[in-house]
């Protein structure tokens, strides 16, 4: 059988970074950034207030205390947005607002909690020092320094920054689309009604939700029975709108194995036995002109998520352009004993917790590819090697975090 690590490998050799393309920044949020950026101005574009108060010199309220207010007359008001230029002179202040342009003159704002808010004059009752409460020019960022590089997946605060420069899109590689397509007769909607031998098909939610997380875009198409023709032109309908598709059943050893019977006639996908519990069938392939990533994911609940995490996961990542590789772990002691067929990597569903700085993990109770609830339940993956049978409780394991 093929080892875990070669099957990831073969699809990370296969598959490509989406190209880069500008980007409206309404719709960048999860996108990586294809180009470096930096600010053509200075950011703050000029020295404001940080508070509502009174701008002033700081020399003429040097002496102001709550016993002997400095008392100064209030020549005007600057509001936020306000394009006039100011200038304060000796022996007066400004009252000043929030975010509004510091007057020529002014080297400090007096907040209006330090004073008795008047509006003529105004009663200064402690001195407030050069630069008080004043966000200077280029503080935060120096025109023409950088603000974001190349390879940094645009979050929020990344957003705001992008906006903050003037940048209406960027340049980027776009959330990969993908498009989810379960198969099995005997799969039917959930909330509907069950038949006798159905199931509510659970896997397509499960994996649109894990795209999701891993900053792809993702859709889900009903459950397509055991025909492969059915299967083949529905998958044909999809492949316009996609980046990548993942199916779910249809690719074990027996009769009616409709994704298998489709695409293997066509030579570019792939079906493997993998040495790893749960999850031994795999299958991957490029389809079309356009070399789309399929990923053909066992039918049972557990296998076809674990078998995203190790697999699809990374490659979504480097479709996104980001450092791609097998999954994170962590270190952890066993909390219980742990047990492993032998010639094949183990990911035992288990919970992960810490406790003043030492990591323990538990498998959960239900360890079959069908037991959804007991996946529902776990946080982690325990990895148990090849060359592994079994571990006593106490052993130090490897863990990938959920």
């Amino acid at each position: 059988m093929k080892t875990v690590d070669a099957h990831l490998a073969d699809i990370l050799g296969a598959v490509r970074p989406l190209d880069p393309v500008p980007i409206d920044l309404e719709s960048a949020l999860g996108a990586t950034l294809a180009e470096d950026v930096a600010s053509p101005v200075a950011l703050p574009p000029f020295d404001n207030s940080a508070m509502d108060g009174y701008a002033v010199r700081a020399e003429d309220v040097a002496g102001a205390s709550e016993d002997a207010p400095v008392v100064l007359p209030v020549t005007l008001d600057v509001a936020a947005g306000d394009t006039a230029r100011r200038a304060v002179e000796r022996g007066f202040v400004t009252r000043i607002m929030t975010g509004a342009p510091v007057p020529e003159g002014a080297d400090a704002v007096v907040p209006v909690e330090w004073t008795d808010g008047g509006t003529v004059k105004v009663a200064i009752r402690r001195p407030a020092p050069p630069g008080n409460a004043i966000r200077r020019s280029g503080e935060d960022v120096r025109a023409g320094g950088p603000v974001l590089d190349a390879g940094t997946v645009i979050g929020p605060a990344q957003l705001g920054i992008l906006a903050g420069v003037g940048r209406r899109t960027v340049l980027a590689h776009p959330r990969p689309r993908v498009v989810v397509l379960s198969t099995g007769a005997e799969l039917v909607e959930p909330g509907t009604p069950l038949g006798h031998g159905q199931i509510w098909e659970s896997n397509s939610f499960t994996l649109v939700a894990a795209v999701l997380q891993a900053g792809g875009e993702a859709s889900r198409r009903g459950a397509v029975g055991d025909d492969p023709e059915a299967f083949s032109e529905t998958l044909d309908s999809l492949l316009g709108e996609a980046d990548a598709v993942i199916t779910s059943g249809g690719i074990s050893m027996g009769a009616y194995e409709p994704v298998k019977e489709a695409l293997s006639p066509l030579g570019t996908v792939r079906f493997e036995k993998v040495a790893m519990q749960p999850g031994m069938p795999q299958g991957f392939g490029l389809l079309g002109d356009r070399q789309i990533p399929i990923f053909t994911l066992p039918g049972n609940p557990v296998s076809s998520y674990v078998s995203f995490v190790l697999y699809v996961k990374p490659a979504l990542a480097k479709m996104r352009g980001l450092p791609a590789g097998p999954p994170a772990t962590v270190t952890a002691t066993a909390a219980a004993a742990l047990r492993s067929p032998a010639g094949r990597r183990s990911f035992l569903r288990g919970v992960l917790t810490t406790r003043d700085g030492a990591a323990s993990v538990a498998p959960v109770h239900g360890q079959g590819s069908h037991q959804l609830a007991a996946l529902a339940g776990a946080n982690a993956l325990i990895v148990v090697p090849e060359d592994v049978t079994d571990l006593p409780e106490g052993a130090v394991v490897e863990v990938i975090p959920l």
